[in-house]
């Protein structure tokens, strides 16, 4: 039986290519050595980021939908940076 790790979570900010914002929280805790936001949107071995507890923007901050789980293609990521306000 395989051993769940713990997660180590992460508030980040992410604009899309079609103008689309979400705040939301990434695992970070995914393989030794990728411990950083940018290790998690840079690497090639996954095409899709998990962003859980997340709220998406269309056009303003007023227009926005919560999503419990959100699989966001990382070819449509323009910039990703994580929360200041955290570890």
């Amino acid at each position: 039986m395989s051993k769940l790790k713990e997660m180590d979570i992460r508030t980040i900010h992410i604009k899309l290519i079609d103008g689309t914002r979400i705040n939301g929280q990434v695992n970070i805790n995914r393989e030794p050595g990728h411990d950083r936001v940018s290790d998690l949107i840079g690497t090639n071995g996954e095409s899709f980021l998990i962003v859980f507890n997340a709220t998406t923007y269309e056009d303003e901050l007023e227009n926005s939908q919560r999503h419990r789980t959100l699989f966001v293609n990382k070819e449509h990521i323009i910039w990703a940076t994580p929360d200041e306000n955290q570890k």
